[in-house]
């Protein structure tokens, strides 16, 4: 059986707003606790910040990659099996003493 997903377009506006939200809010605690931009250059250049810098994102895009998998595969949409196809023989695969036969 045949699942496709709803014709309608998911709206983005709300997730930008509590994301525009999240980062004024983060900017603001920055300035209360009293970060300055001396201080946080100064704790950007320990090897660790960096390194925790790098990780974050790339381990969180690696966990929601395998959730989006994990899903796809629960829902049971996964496509069957196509049967595999005979490659097509080219020109260029061919060698020089074909070539000259043809």
């Amino acid at each position: 059986m045949h699942k496709s997903t709803s014709p309608q377009r998911k709206s983005f506006r709300l997730t930008a707003a509590f994301g525009a939200f999240g980062a004024t809010l983060a900017m603001a605690g920055a300035l209360f606790v009293g970060v300055s931009p001396a201080q946080a250059a100064e704790f950007a250049t320990q090897p660790d910040t960096q390194i925790a810098v790098f990780m974050v994102p790339l381990t969180l895009l690696v966990l929601v990659l395998l959730f989006e998998v994990a899903r796809f595969a629960w829902r049971g949409t996964l496509p069957a099996h196509a049967p595999a196809r005979a490659p097509r023989p080219t020109d260029w695969a061919r060698s020089p003493e074909d070539n000259r036969a043809a």
